[in-house]
């Protein structure tokens, strides 16, 4: 008896595996078509995104969230402290196309890199939203279904949420591009 138990424990541990895997999907950058993964999922989204970003470049991935938006999906996004005055940051056309942004402000960096569309679909990984990461850098995008994942990045993400300010509209009239850098080089002479 107890060896049919554990025939039947270790064929459902298997099938759950599989259920598992089948559910999932890894990209791989550079130019591993992690930003188009991203948008392809956007795009199916229909009643809300919530985004959790540490670094959000990509005008690609932008514009398919405000495509989103014109659908009357929710976009709500979370971004660092950074994303406010990076100069090609999106966040400021985010915010002018009708998506909530919120700037995270905690005593570290908001770190985290992930999605929840329609809370059927996580997106994570190390794949930050970026030019950089889809053409240059080595990095890694998984697309999950697992309810038990979802529910705790929705749990993290409601949490990053009511921890970080709504970012208003008079921040959109700042001149990010001609402020003085953070860090100024100076001239190097060859002799």
């Amino acid at each position: 008896m107890k060896k049919i138990f554990l025939f039947f424990l270790f064929i459902f541990f298997i099938l759950s595996l599989i259920c598992f895997a089948a559910g999932s999907k890894v990209y791989f950058s550079p130019q591993g078509g992690c930003q188009a993964a991203v948008i392809s999922e956007i795009s199916k989204a229909q009643r809300v995104i919530d985004i959790a970003m540490y670094d959000f470049t990509s005008g690609p991935i932008a514009q398919e969230l405000v495509m989103a938006k014109k659908r009357h999906v929710m976009v709500r996004i979370v971004l660092d402290h950074s994303q406010q005055t990076q100069p090609a940051s999106k966040s400021r056309y985010l915010l002018s196309k009708g998506c909530e942004v919120r700037i995270h402000h905690g005593l570290g960096l908001m770190h985290n890199k992930f999605a929840v569309i329609d809370g059927q679909v996580l997106l994570t990984g190390s794949f930050n939203w970026t030019f950089m990461a889809e053409q240059k850098n080595e990095e890694n995008l998984l697309i999950m279904t697992d309810q038990g994942l979802i529910k705790q990045y929705e749990k993290q993400f409601e949490y990053l949420y009511k921890d970080s300010d709504l970012m208003k509209t008079r921040d959109l009239s700042h001149d990010f591009h001609h402020r003085p850098h953070r860090y100024s080089l100076s001239p190097v002479h060859f002799f």
